[in-house]
């Protein structure tokens, strides 16, 4: 019995889809479900919600997920609102100012993580550059900047705006000048042809940049493990401890199951805008 075209192009699509497949089964599926598993595990060998309860309950956990979501959301903020900015001088200024910052925006991503953490611990520790600078121009004592609040959003506006602004310049980029000229020629202002062109042209890759800054952010370690406080910490250094110090797996795969539920909160309402954008351009082109 022979194959018709259709068949065997199916066939071969299926072929090469296959080891991927199972690459994510391996890697993404199979943990997940493992996670969820052994997050319902209770000390009487049943199952129960007595993990995730205690996620909500405990007093210190309660400060923890606040804290992370504190910092997540204004590092979100931050992250945007200067990669915008800066990609907003990159696609509109030729002058010096945007030539160098053309040139050097995107080396802290080829900066390993740790490195760029010591770097940080460095110039702003108590006893670093900046602090020996300040003491030199006779200050007594220098403000703490690390191992707080401030220190981790110092971080992820390193670690993120560099990629964020890599995105959003080439969303930024593809907006023909014609466009821009032809507002112009209507008496358009600057702020009308931002919030009326560039926002509405760009807020695309927004929301991409949203998407996997504050995935990138509520997930982090390295950073807050080296220069973020003892107490409370972020969900990824709290994990870390539950799991290594107090040796309870159990409680760690619920707090794991808990921050992929939060990155697939944020996955959703991304898919969920753009399959509406899609159907409304859908609807306008069968018009």
């Amino acid at each position: 019995m022979r194959l018709s075209k259709e068949k065997k192009s199916g066939i071969l699509g299926l072929a090469l889809v296959f080891p991927s497949f199972l690459l994510l089964l391996g890697v993404v599926i199979i943990p997940i479900i493992y996670s969820i598993q052994e997050s319902l595990q209770n000390g009487q060998g049943g199952y129960d919600l007595s993990h995730y309860v205690a996620l909500f309950t405990d007093e210190v956990m309660q400060s923890n997920i606040w804290y992370t979501l504190k910092v997540t959301i204004v590092s979100t903020i931050l992250v945007l609102a200067i990669s915008y900015g800066v990609a907003l001088l990159l696609r509109f200024s030729n002058g010096a100012a945007a030539i160098w910052i053309r040139r050097l925006y995107l080396i802290p991503m080829f900066v390993p993580g740790v490195i760029a953490t010591y770097a940080i611990i460095s110039m702003y520790g108590n006893h670093g550059w900046l602090a020996r600078i300040c003491a030199l121009l006779g200050m007594e004592s220098f403000p703490m900047i690390i191992f707080d609040f401030k220190g981790l959003i110092l971080a992820n506006l390193w670690f993120n705006i560099p990629f964020s602004t890599m995105l959003l310049a080439s969303a930024l980029g593809g907006i023909p000048n014609s466009i821009i000229e032809s507002a112009k020629d209507t008496g358009a202002g600057k702020w009308q042809l931002f919030f009326r062109f560039i926002v509405p042209l760009s807020y695309k890759t927004l929301l991409v940049a949203a998407t996997f800054v504050f995935m990138g952010v509520i997930g982090s370690f390295t950073a807050p493990y080296l220069i973020g406080p003892n107490s409370p910490q972020v969900l990824g250094v709290a994990m870390h401890q539950v799991f290594s110090v107090y040796q309870e797996t159990a409680q760690a795969s619920a707090l794991a199951v808990f921050m992929f539920l939060l990155c697939s909160a944020m996955g959703y309402f991304y898919i969920r805008t753009m399959a509406k954008d899609a159907k409304a351009e859908a609807g306008r082109t069968g018009q």
